[in-house]
């Protein structure tokens, strides 16, 4: 037997896989291993830097320790669903691919026999089978029917790498579970899926109508007072008239004070005549 050496170990399972007929089967084989392929490119793990051990119903791949775990989890929780997502959209009811997860750490050691595959042995990979195959993993999934997968952490990875909120990775979406296996009780984390809050503007509420003033009370309509006339000036011509003058055929007698402020006295002609003692006399003003 090869020496264990500390391998992240990443545990894929199909939903309802032995209800399908083997032609689906097949097809669901396929798929997994197409998403699985992607899932590693997009986290840039290399061909050299991984091994995969096919389970029927699932996969079991080995990563080497300088692949950072950071990468195969945003790649997990993006690249993974996404995936599935177009698979299923296009895919028929009994073609349906839903996934549980599993992400840890350990020792790992290889011990291959001629003529036959596999040969793995760690505790640390039993463990993480065993918390694949958990009740409460599975009631997760099976919780979630709009969801395409359920993603579940070993104390070590949540420890080392989720609790610390690396870029993609947020600590509040994984909730601790204690799975009971045959040694004991195993402790991991179940992130829960896309819980971000609605972050659009919340609608503003419809204020009540403010009330409508009271119409003020009408007032009567004073009528707008004329004008006063403007001052006439003064300063007209003054005439002096010896006598009393007629003007137009009317008589004036005595000191006189016309529209223009002048002062009439004497006698004074203006178009008609005047009598005196002497006799009458026609023309202009003396």
């Amino acid at each position: 037997m090869r020496e264990p050496v500390n391998r992240t170990i990443l545990l894929l399972d199909i939903e309802r896989f032995s209800r399908r007929d083997d032609v689906v089967q097949a097809v669901l084989r396929r798929s997994l291993n197409k998403v699985v392929d992607q899932t590693l490119e997009a986290a840039g793990v290399e061909t050299t830097q991984q091994y995969r051990e096919d389970r029927g119903d699932g996969l079991i791949v080995l990563l080497s320790g300088d692949v950072a775990k950071t990468a195969l989890l945003r790649a997990l929780l993006t690249v993974t669903t996404g995936l599935l997502h177009e698979h299923n959209q296009l895919a028929s009811n009994s073609a349906q691919m839903r996934l549980r997860i599993v992400l840890a750490v350990g020792e790992v050691a290889h011990d291959p026999h001629a003529g036959t595959t596999g040969g793995l042995v760690g505790h640390d990979l039993n463990q993480a089978c065993r918390l694949l195959d958990a009740d409460v993993l599975r009631s997760a999934l099976a919780a979630r029917r709009d969801e395409h997968c359920v993603l579940a952490v070993s104390a070590p990875v949540y420890e080392g790498v989720v609790r610390h909120g690396h870029r993609g990775i947020r600590p509040e979406l994984f909730r601790q579970s204690d799975v009971t296996v045959k040694d004991g009780v195993l402790r991991a984390w179940i992130h829960q899926g896309d819980t971000t809050p609605d972050r659009s503007p919340a609608p503003v509420p419809a204020s009540a109508p403010e009330p409508a003033e009271a119409p003020a009370p009408a007032r009567a309509v004073q009528p707008t007072p004329a004008p006063a006339p403007a001052p006439r000036e003064s300063g007209g011509a003054v005439f002096h008239f010896h006598g009393s003058p007629v003007i137009n055929g009317s008589l004036v007698g005595g000191d006189q004070h016309g529209v223009s402020g002048g002062q009439v006295s004497g006698d004074v002609v203006l178009g008609g005549t005047t009598r005196t003692e002497e006799g009458t006399t026609g023309g202009s003003p003396s």
